[in-house]
């Protein structure tokens, strides 16, 4: 299966592929034992894997004639990127304004 690259946040902005990673986050599952969960077509769960996969949310191993799911952080690491950007931005908001009114309490 080729890799596209796809961005990660258009992938989990889909409900049934957030669920989908939830499922894998507890146990890796084939194709099939995923699609057991959801009230779609087969070729729609086949299309939410290959978006998995494709993003890097998602392995798929062969073993015989079944391909299993697993998760993989690679896709994971672009939103905890984002996120960690926000997080250093609001704390350092915050630690300016534990200064201001730091300074503020100690002039009066």
């Amino acid at each position: 299966m080729a890799k596209q690259r796809f961005d990660a946040f258009q992938v989990i902005a889909d409900p049934s592929r957030r669920q989908m990673l939830m499922l894998l986050s507890k146990e890796s599952l084939t194709v099939n034992g995923l699609a057991e969960n959801f009230d779609m077509s087969r070729p729609a769960v086949s299309k939410h894997i290959k978006i998995l996969y494709g993003a890097g949310f998602i392995s798929i191993t062969e073993i015989g004639r079944e391909r299993h799911c697993i998760l993989k952080q690679e896709g994971f690491n672009e939103l905890q990127n984002f996120i960690d950007y926000f997080d250093k931005f609001w704390a350092g908001k915050l630690n300016k304004l534990e200064t201001l009114l730091n300074n503020k309490a100690k002039s009066k």
